[in-house]
């Protein structure tokens, strides 16, 4: 056996159809594009167009709306804090915020602020600065020999003072 012996399956690989080359190739003439217009060309379609039937997405009723002022908060659960803190992390000496989880990696953005939920138990003593928490993770910090300071919601741009 040598190098130039190998070769694939007879029929593995098949040589790709050739379009618009002449009558006789099968494929001549409109090139299996079928007529002329619109879906004969590359590029255009009618997306959704359903031969002049009013279509599906405008059949259906629209439903609910999106509040431009709403705030997003980056979430984070009491467990993903104890785990950060067991990891070394995150400092129990200092002032844990927005910042310093970020900076940590355990955040991956603060987006309007960071908020702090109850999911899960702390073992840690710490002093967390959110822009909210929900009363069972405070709670569960000041149980455990913490505290929690909520700082006022970060103000967007062009809010007034």
């Amino acid at each position: 056996m040598k190098l130039s012996d190998i070769a694939d399956n007879a029929g593995s690989r098949k040589k790709r159809m050739r379009v618009g080359r002449g009558i006789g190739s099968g494929k001549g003439k409109q090139a299996g594009r079928g007529g002329k217009g619109q879906t004969a060309r590359s590029g255009v379609r009618i997306k959704g167009f359903e031969g002049g039937q009013m279509p599906l997405h405008r059949r259906l009723p629209k439903r609910g709306f999106n509040n431009v002022f709403r705030v997003e908060y980056a979430e984070i659960n009491l467990d993903r804090l104890q785990l950060a803190i067991d990891a070394k992390q995150l400092d129990t000496g200092s002032v844990i915020n927005a910042d310093a989880l970020v900076k940590a990696g355990v955040l991956r953005r603060a987006k309007a602020g960071v908020r702090l939920l109850g999911r899960g138990e702390i073992k840690a003593k710490v002093n967390v600065e959110v822009h909210g928490a929900s009363k069972a993770a405070i709670a569960a910090v000041e149980k455990a020999g913490g505290s929690v300071k909520v700082l006022a919601p970060a103000k967007a741009e062009g809010e007034a003072a």
